[in-house]
């Protein structure tokens, strides 16, 4: 008789499951400390080390802290499926997403683009509907595999190039902390009277209760997300109520066919970054479902959360934006900062307004947990070292630094969305793209050993599809446009140029991609010299036999 798996219960703190490999005092996570580690200067640093963790560990999961860091979850650690383990995925997605960020993000389209209401609107919600689909792909591999994103990226970049992606992970996730400090601390300094608590302030509060919430780990963090979207969906639901009137839904874009053309495409590129840089960590959440979960039911209610709250957000920004050059004090609200704008909008209601006002600017947490906990993650797929420390210190780590620059670039938000969201959209695109290749190509029939997540020697080098990476750059670089660079191709369309790196570069490095990894396996099997010394007929060997 089967084994029935316990339900899941998101407010119980996860019992962390050890698979024994040599005896009963040796883990997974122990394995580095075995006696046939020779005892050198460096395996004593390790065995110490790694000692030190252990006990800090046990002292975590004593206040219901999750110790788990990279470490697959094996299939009978997972829990079982019920109706609220589904719901969860579509509401986590809504908790995260309806968040003051997206909304200032849509402000850009007006207020920087020069877009009107309806180009504005069109552009983003396609934006985020492209980028949405890859990260909803990208979710239905926690439960599958049971790794971690980028652990399982490993498959496809290999060992060592999969830690450039790590860098440029946690550089993208200490970046979203960013903004989401500075836009939070904006919103809480405009709703105290006469701007008396200032913005850096309001950024300490984010950043600590932020903290708080992501360091006791994935059971408290779902248990959050539960509930967080319905003060947003409201609050949400109200700003639109009380700010639609001063809407400008009929002055067109600004400039030429040509510049309007390449506005159009910058925009579109912004919000797809916004929603495909969640692919890098979409699969860390729910790495305790079982393989037995439906891929199309976590796909679909990943999709359908994302670009639903993706909509909600960016087009009351947009309508708020188009407001700024036909009204005073929205235009006044928007020089003190984007996160005034938002309080601006709610001053129909007078002080009911300032509660919302507060209610948007601590969504914000919700939106800033997910980057700040897979932070934690992520550095310990840097190394071996780095994977003995907790998870907790690095989150501890990555909190300190995003606050840090928030502190500093505080007056500067529109700068960092414009130039670090494109770039950030950039590498992942160029990454996902790779994995589509590895997964329905190069692995379509043999598949994927999930128990070598970690053993380099079961793992490809990942010298074509690193290459290939480094290719997609190049053609990004002559295809960006951005207030500080702007590429050769780019510069073809419209007076600003245009960001085309989602279409030519992409194109290109698919090929590439294709190519590389064909050369790189036939020479692994010997069968390359064989093949340029002979006719066409050889090519054959390609057919099934990835």
């Amino acid at each position: 008789m089967e084994q029935q798996r316990p339900e899941i219960s998101l407010a119980d703190p996860i019992e962390e499951i050890r698979p024994v490999e040599k005896n009963h005092d040796t883990t997974a996570s122990e394995t580095i400390v075995n006696d046939e580690i020779p005892h050198n200067w460096h395996s004593h640093v390790r065995r110490r080390l790694a000692g030190y963790m252990k006990r800090f560990e046990k002292q975590l999961l004593e206040y219901n802290i999750e110790a788990r860091g990279i470490q697959r979850v094996e299939e009978q650690e997972r829990h079982a499926l019920t109706w609220m383990t589904y719901l969860q995925v579509f509401l986590l997605w809504v908790s995260i997403n309806l968040a003051a960020n997206n909304i200032t993000l849509g402000m850009l389209g007006p207020a920087v683009y020069g877009l009107s209401f309806l180009d504005s609107s069109l552009c983003s919600i396609f934006g985020a509907f492209v980028g949405s689909l890859a990260a909803a792909w990208s979710a239905t591999w926690g439960p599958i595999s049971g790794n971690r994103t980028l652990v399982f990226g490993r498959y496809a970049m290999g060992w060592w190039p999969s830690k450039i992606i790590v860098l440029l992970n946690i550089v993208q996730m200490i970046g979203y902390g960013l903004i989401d400090c500075v836009v939070g601390g904006q919103i809480l300094s405009a709703v105290s009277p006469n701007y008396h608590m200032s913005v850096a302030v309001g950024i300490v509060v984010v950043a600590v209760i932020t903290w708080f919430i992501a360091t006791f780990g994935i059971k408290f963090f779902h248990y959050y997300e539960r509930y967080a979207f319905l003060p947003q969906v409201i609050v949400v639901c109200i700003l639109y109520g009380v700010s639609a009137k001063k809407y400008d839904l009929e002055t067109p874009s600004a400039g030429d066919s040509l510049t309007v053309t390449g506005n159009r495409l910058s925009f579109f590129s912004i919000c797809l970054s916004a929603a495909i840089t969640y692919a890098p960590l979409a699969a860390d959440f729910f790495v305790y479902y079982p393989p037995a979960t439906p891929k199309v039911v976590s796909f679909g209610l990943t999709f359908i959360g994302l670009i639903l709250s993706f909509t909600m957000a960016f087009v009351v920004g947009i309508g708020l934006a188009s407001g700024i050059a036909t009204d005073t004090a929205y235009s006044d609200a928007y020089n003190a900062g984007a996160g005034a704008l938002i309080v601006e909008g709610f001053s129909p209601v007078g002080g009911f307004g300032k509660f919302c006002s507060v209610l948007v600017a601590l969504g914000l947490i919700s939106n800033t947990i997910p980057p700040t906990y897979s932070s934690g993650i992520d550095f310990q797929i840097l190394g071996r070292y780095a994977e003995m420390v907790p998870r907790i210190v690095w989150n501890t780590i990555a909190v300190i630094i995003y606050t840090v620059c928030a502190l500093a670039g505080q007056g500067h938000l529109s700068e960092i969305f414009t130039n670090f969201l494109a770039l950030m959209g950039y590498w992942v695109a160029i990454w996902f793209a790779i994995l589509l290749e590895e997964r329905y190509i190069f692995r379509r029939q043999t598949g994927y050993n999930w128990a070598a997540w970690d053993d380099p020697s079961k793992l490809p080098i990942g010298l074509a599809a690193f290459t290939a990476f480094l290719v997609g750059w190049a053609g990004a670089v002559i295809c960006m446009a951005q207030v500080w660079y702007i590429g050769p191709l780019a510069k073809l369309v419209g007076d600003y140029g245009a960001d085309v790196c989602f279409v030519l570069p992409l194109c290109l490095h698919r090929i590439l991609t294709f190519l590389f990894r064909w050369v790189t396996m036939l020479a692994s099997r010997g069968r390359l010299w064989s093949i340029l010394l002979s006719d066409t007929s050889n090519f054959g060997i390609l057919e099934g036999r990835w």
